[in-house]
């Protein structure tokens, strides 16, 4: 049965604490391929400016160019309509039956997992790889995990990855401000936001 690694997200953009992420993940669970899956429309960015799916989409591809172990879907971008990690293992699962999938998450999402939709079906369809932060206490952390498991008979892996103080909002700030980006994201990538004149104030690529 093979491992995949699922990384979920709006990637506006990515950035090197994504790939640094993903690739922890793939080493300490051998696993045998990471996808990075951009949302469509996610449902807690509803109503939000998000820059085009499409945009994002290229972004990937150019940030994990360099990365055997990594590959790419747009099955979320392609579905019409909010797009939610329930109905996206469930179709995986089903596509793909002799494949367990790990759903890797980011060191805050534990804390609101439980108000996902359906996150029993989350929990049924794959196993989890957090995160953690080193400011973060561990002893809540396991709080959150152990009741997250026994609540919905799932299993949950805590990654031990480095720490990378980068953040999609604080790139986009940066860029706003005129401020180099330079080293918080793969270069392609750089080169590809100021190419397209991305996150500009008046860009007309900026959103959906």
């Amino acid at each position: 049965m093979s491992k995949i690694g699922i990384m979920g997200g709006t990637f506006d953009p990515i950035h090197n604490g994504h790939l640094a992420l993903a690739a922890t993940a793939y080493r300490q669970f051998h696993l045998d391929r990471v996808y990075f899956m951009p949302t469509g429309t996610p449902p807690h960015k509803e109503g939000k400016q998000v820059l085009k799916a499409d945009l994002r989409l290229e972004m990937v591809k150019l940030a994990i160019a360099d990365y055997p172990y990594f590959g790419y879907s747009d099955l979320e971008i392609q579905r019409k309509g909010i797009t939610y990690t329930a109905d996206t293992l469930t179709f995986l699962c089903k596509q793909y039956p002799k494949s367990q999938f790990y759903y890797i998450v980011g060191a805050d999402s534990l804390d609101y997992m439980d108000q996902w939709y359906h996150p029993e079906i989350i929990f049924q369809k794959a196993v989890i790889l957090a995160a953690m932060r080193q400011t973060q206490s561990m002893e809540r952390i396991l709080a959150v995990k152990q009741m997250l498991e026994q609540k919905y008979n799932g299993v949950i892996y805590l990654l031990d990855c480095p720490e990378i103080n980068v953040s999609s909002s604080e790139i986009r700030n940066r860029i706003l401000r005129h401020d180099s980006i330079s080293g918080q994201l793969p270069m392609a990538v750089e080169q590809f936001i100021y190419e397209h004149s991305l996150y500009e104030t008046g860009s007309v690529n900026r959103f959906f």
